[in-house]
């Protein structure tokens, strides 16, 4: 009997330290909603005349958001992504899962706004940062290396 109670006591202990560790608090789960306008559909505009770009987010739980990015010339589909915006840890996180890199990689977001965001990873080789800011109706998202060395990608809601 004892060690069916110490079995169902420690069943119990780890199940409610792993809920107590997977449940965002409060205040992160107001930095996510502040992101929802993030969600939908945006059509690149700064691509050459032959390529399209499109970036598409939506809600798939409480505590997720994801996305797609796809590139294509013609017909031909040229770049695909994977993304996600996270609660993780008490803290939120911008995912990138390319082909590229072997697993996803987290890019912890470290400023918020109501209309932007900074992730960051300076462990990654490029980018080291990640930015969104959505400006009169235009997102505009800036990878860097944290320095002189960045891109942008200018969108259009659909």
């Amino acid at each position: 009997m004892k060690r069916i109670i110490l079995s169902f006591l420690l069943v119990l202990s780890t199940y409610c330290f792993t809920f107590a560790q997977s449940k965002p608090n409060d205040s992160t789960e107001k930095q996510l909603q502040k992101l929802e306008w993030i969600l939908g559909e945006w059509n690149r505009t700064n691509v050459r005349p032959w390529v399209t770009a499109t970036e598409t987010w939506s809600r798939t739980s409480k505590y997720v958001f994801e996305g797609i990015g796809v590139s294509m010339k013609g017909s031909d589909t040229t770049f695909v992504e994977k993304l996600r915006i996270e609660m993780k840890d008490d803290a939120v996180y911008y995912v990138a899962d390319v082909k590229e890199n072997a697993t996803p990689t987290y890019f912890k977001i470290t400023k918020f706004n109501d209309s932007g965001f900074v992730s960051e990873n300076p462990e990654h080789d490029f980018p080291k940062m990640i930015s969104y800011e959505l400006k009169d109706g235009t997102l505009t998202a800036i990878i860097s290396d944290g320095g002189n060395k960045r891109m942008g990608f200018v969108f259009q809601k659909n």
